[in-house]
């Protein structure tokens, strides 16, 4: 049986394994010691290593963890990324057997140029792109860019299960609640992330459904949020696009 297991890395990293019987896949290893200890400890063997973007909290890992599992790495064609056997571009399918999953690819710019992401069946590896109840940072890309690879995530299924690299769940949606203060579906959401972080439990993953709901980078459509970004300005803002760079930047100094 499939299923998906988060290891925690670093302050906030989740490097999330996906395993069926004695097969796994790693995505984004940051860190190669605690991969390389579940893997030992569950007795399972490296299929493949999936990377998004970068970033040395991504990508720190991976040669570390080859020398001791040889397997292929998957990673963005348009970013310089040690170890990758296999680039992917917008529209590729990663098939592994066994674990016995197929992902489709999306190249998702922003955070950086090159950033992609992996979906298949009901789940989704984002990255740093789309957060539970926010985004990343703007640091190569544009707004335009990050606006236009967040809404790409958005128009999947409703259902589809959000994987994404870290835990700042409590953080983003207290931003989220000064963008939507009368937001009822958010306010329940914090209460009961507040809740799973006071037993020791991720956050994540989130939903595509949910994130439409209560992420007002998701939202940036929503007269809710253009008023609190015009308020912020002080002045009109003529589009969505405008309005999501209004708040980005609104959350960096959050």
């Amino acid at each position: 049986m499939l299923k998906i297991v988060p290891i925690e890395a670093f302050k906030d990293n989740y490097i999330w394994v996906i395993q069926e019987e004695s097969r796994a896949a790693v995505v984004d290893p940051g860190d190669a010691r605690p991969v390389v200890d579940y893997l030992v400890r569950e007795q399972l063997s490296l299929a493949a290593i999936l990377v998004t973007h970068h970033h040395p909290d991504h990508v720190g890992g991976v040669l570390d963890l080859l020398e001791s599992h040889p397997a292929p790495v998957y990673g963005p064609r348009n970013e310089p990324i040690p170890g990758i056997t296999h680039a992917v571009a917008e529209g590729d399918q990663v098939t592994l057997d066994g674990p016995a999953v197929s992902l489709s690819v999306l190249e998702i710019p922003g955070h950086t140029r090159g950033h992609v992401a992996y979906y298949g069946a009901d789940f989704l590896f984002c990255g740093d792109t789309l957060f539970a109840g926010g985004c990343g940072r703007v640091f190569e890309g544009t707004p335009a860019q990050m606006h236009a690879s967040l809404s790409k995530l958005a128009a999947l299924p409703g259902h589809m299960r959000v994987y994404c690299a870290h835990e700042y769940t409590l953080a983003n949606l207290r931003f989220a609640r000064a963008v939507e203060p009368d937001n009822s579906a958010l306010a329940e959401r914090e209460t009961a992330d507040r809740l799973s972080r006071e037993a020791g439990r991720p956050t994540v993953p989130s939903t595509i459904a949910k994130e439409k709901a209560t992420n007002p980078f998701l939202r940036c459509h929503e007269a809710s949020v253009a008023a609190s970004a015009m308020r912020r300005l002080g002045q009109p803002i003529a589009d969505p696009v405008a309005v999501f760079a209004a708040i980005r930047e609104w959350k960096n100094g959050f």
